[in-house]
């Protein structure tokens, strides 16, 4: 696990959880946007790294981000962010480890799916192969990550490709594929889960809607003070990967709307 802080000289603390399958990098922008008001902290999963580490759980990826908040004196955080994996991390850190925070957004958080453990197992061999895939051919990762959607403003499609391409090749080990969507789709919840004061919102994008329907469904039902908030014409996680902007403006709208009234 690796850390990256922006915003130190902010007393606020804002912890971000980034998804699998793209480097830590495409996430800076957003964090630096949000680092004109808070200290944010961007924690980077085991196998995401660059350390030659390989992902081992949800769990521990959640303990190993409380533990290190912990050694960083940070007693209580002022706002948690998530996306996919990112968002199953937050949904464990917030019933399993004792840091209150304050207002959590869970961006297409993934939940423990209620099916057979054999039937998971299928399930986790299939999203492995088609990641491998993608990670291994650039063409195939094209089909499934178009350039002209995916290619932040200003940046050239081509170098920017090749850069995601030789990080997932040289970093994204197939034990850390595995583990990863084994780990995102049936990690452990507390039974029951602790009721907590977090005020959350539950994100996704509209043309991710039907895949996101039981993830939404499963935090509503664990927190039932979750408010769902989804947005026209998104794809899964484009938000904070490519429009920074707009994710710091949805950020501090929800951040801030207390103090707004």
């Amino acid at each position: 696990m690796k850390v990256y802080e922006y915003g130190r000289e902010n007393a606020e603390v804002f912890v971000m959880f980034p998804c699998t399958a793209e480097p830590w990098w495409v996430f800076a922008p957003s964090a630096e946007k949000l680092a004109e008001e808070y200290h944010v902290f961007l924690i980077v999963a085991d196998g995401h790294d660059e350390q030659g580490t390989d992902f081992v759980s949800i769990e521990k990826y959640a303990h190993d981000a409380a533990d290190y908040l912990r050694q960083e004196g940070i007693e209580k955080i002022d706002a948690m962010y998530g996306v996919s994996m990112g968002g199953a991390c937050t949904l464990r850190f917030l019933a399993a480890e004792n840091i209150p925070v304050d207002k959590a957004v869970i961006d297409a958080g993934i939940t423990p799916y209620p099916y057979p453990k054999p039937v998971c197992r299928l399930i986790a061999a299939a999203d492995w192969t088609s990641v491998m895939l993608a990670t291994r051919s650039m063409r195939i990762m094209k089909l499934a990550a178009p350039p002209e959607r995916w290619t932040p403003a200003g940046e050239d499609s081509e170098e920017h490709y090749e850069r995601i391409f030789e990080f997932e090749k040289k970093h994204y080990s197939p034990k850390t594929i595995y583990n990863v969507f084994w780990s995102a789709n049936n990690y452990s919840m507390p039974e029951p889960v602790p009721k907590i004061r977090t005020k959350i919102e539950y994100w996704y994008g509209e043309k991710e809607e039907r895949a996101r329907k039981n993830n939404c469904a499963y935090t509503c039902r664990i927190y039932p003070q979750t408010a769902v908030r989804k947005f026209d014409g998104m794809e899964h996680a484009e938000l904070v990967m490519m429009h920074p902007e707009r994710f710091r403006t949805e950020v501090i709208r929800f951040l801030k709307e207390e103090e707004n009234r």
